[in-house]
């Protein structure tokens, strides 16, 4: 599937000969999920951009051509993460596979450096000693700050010497390879979440090379990782509070209050009953998880008030079979984290790029917090320590001071307003400093939305920005996906 690149023909060990190379691109086999008309070919990035004769490593391409004579250049699109990580990497490029944009440009996936089936970045696996708990009492936070330890040792021990080189400059620097190899003046890129952060970066450093630009969901310009993460909590409990005051207007239909207040009352009531039952903490967890996650569909905050009515219902009568069948389908956090020997390590590198409080005292101080403001949706888990605690290495550079560069053209940054993960408010800063333009996708808790969400009303926002160049407004907005369920207020 991939393939040697060709020897270049320049000087060895200078930046110019990895933007000389010539990949030799192979055709996907036959039995390939990606299906039709997908090439892949390897390359090759300096491991050390400081040091471009020392170690090298490889980052694996996809690519789709162009459908149309029109031809404007090449498209490249990363999402997940942060770094990439749970991103869908090469495959990324399918999802625009038969639209106006892909009429215009060659899509190019890669999986960033670290990932896929470019040069990995390992972790050893460990699993977490402390409870799974939404509420943990004060007693647990030393058993969670030493499972953070125990997974930062793993980190160190499984990416050795590549660690410190898996950093977002380093991959908008892997990203003007793959401009030069491919023998373009400038890119387009479509970068979602952590990927919108990366392109923000690529905007920083190479601003004359990057063509258009579509920044989906945005991570906020000015916050370190831990600062995204605690906003995080914010962003949940917004979605939450405009369910109970959705549901507050339809008493009579769902008798849990008449107003936003009663509603999260009538919330904590079934947390207490569900407490005082066998495996209780593991079922208030799961409910905890489901009233955040699911305030931020618009289309399931009925079923979610219906939700916590039948919990209730079942969690006073004692029946902890039925309050687990009710929450069945809920998720907590990816299993393959904690499984087999090995998973990949470039999540905890990354958000390693910032520096991270040293004393555990600030973490206990915001669990505490976030425990009272913030228990819906997992909001503790963004206070309490993560490995950026107990960093066993120093980045080789300070993360890009992201600032509008002369010459950068206007892209576009489309933010849901309810976006559970990539707080608002990171959007419109984003805008705001690289003067793009702002689509608003309103009353919605989606997130990474283009083409990946099918919000139909964006979709065509963004394919004709990108094919034709025709930016929205300044300042626009298209509703959300999903409108909120079609049950009358009281009053109606």
């Amino acid at each position: 599937m991939v393939v040697s690149t060709e020897p270049v023909a320049v000087a060895p060990g200078t930046l110019e000969a990895f933007y000389a190379q010539q990949p030799r691109w192979s055709p996907a086999p036959s039995d390939d999920p990606a299906g039709g008309g997908v090439e892949y070919a390897t390359i090759e990035v300096p491991r050390d951009y400081a040091d471009p004769r020392g170690p090298r490593l490889t980052l694996a391409l996809s690519r789709r051509r162009a459908t149309s004579p029109r031809r404007r250049g090449i498209l490249l699109a990363l999402n997940g993460g942060p770094g990439g990580d749970y991103g869908l990497g090469r495959e990324l490029p399918g999802k625009f596979a038969g639209s106006p944009v892909h009429e215009r440009y060659d899509l190019i996936g890669f999986d960033p450096r670290g990932t896929g089936e470019s040069t990995p970045l390992y972790a050893e696996v460990t699993v977490p000693r402390a409870t799974f708990d939404s509420r943990p009492p004060d007693s647990a936070f030393g058993q969670l700050a030493e499972d953070m330890r125990l997974r930062e040792e793993a980190c160190a021990r499984a990416g050795g010497e590549l660690r410190p080189y898996i950093s977002t400059r380093n991959t908008a620097r892997d990203m003007d390879v793959v401009r030069a190899v491919l023998g373009e003046e400038k890119l387009s890129f479509v970068g979602y979440a952590y990927g919108a952060y990366l392109g923000a970066v690529y905007a920083t450093l190479f601003p004359d090379r990057l063509d258009r630009s579509v920044l989906d969901s945005c991570v906020h310009p000015n916050w370190t990782w831990r600062e995204q993460f605690l906003w995080q909590g914010d962003a949940v409990r917004r979605n939450v509070d405009a369910w109970a005051h959705w549901t507050g207007e339809r008493s009579r239909h769902f008798a849990l209050g008449g107003t936003a207040g009663q509603v999260l009352e009538s919330v904590e009531e079934v947390v207490a009953v569900l407490e005082k039952l066998d495996g209780g903490v593991p079922l208030r967890t799961l409910f905890d998880g489901a009233v955040g996650n699911r305030a931020a569909d618009r289309g399931q905050w009925s079923e979610l008030a219906v939700l916590v009515g039948e919990l209730g219902d079942a969690a006073a009568a004692g029946d902890s079979a039925k309050c687990r069948e009710l929450l069945a389908q809920q998720g907590t956090w990816r299993p393959s984290d904690s499984e087999g020997d090995l998973r990949t390590g470039v999540l905890e590198a990354i958000t390693l790029e910032h520096a991270w409080p040293a004393d555990l005292e600030v973490y206990h101080r915001d669990m505490r917090d976030f425990r009272e403001r913030f228990p819906y949706g997992y909001g503790v888990l963004r206070a309490s320590p993560w490995v950026g605690a107990f960093r066993a290495f120093e980045p080789l550079e300070a993360p890009t001071k992201l600032v509008r560069a002369d010459g950068l053209e206007k892209g576009l940054v489309v933010q849901a307003d309810g976006d559970p993960m990539d707080h608002y408010a990171g959007g419109v800063a984003m805008a705001e400093l690289l003067g793009h333009h702002l689509l608003t996708v309103e009353d919605s808790g989606e997130h990474e939305v283009y083409a990946l969400g099918g919000n139909a009303a964006v979709d065509e926002i963004v394919h004709r920005y990108l094919a034709e160049g025709a930016l929205p407004p300044r300042r626009s907005s298209v509703p959300g996906r999903v409108p909120r369920p079609d049950v009358p207020a009281d009053g109606d």
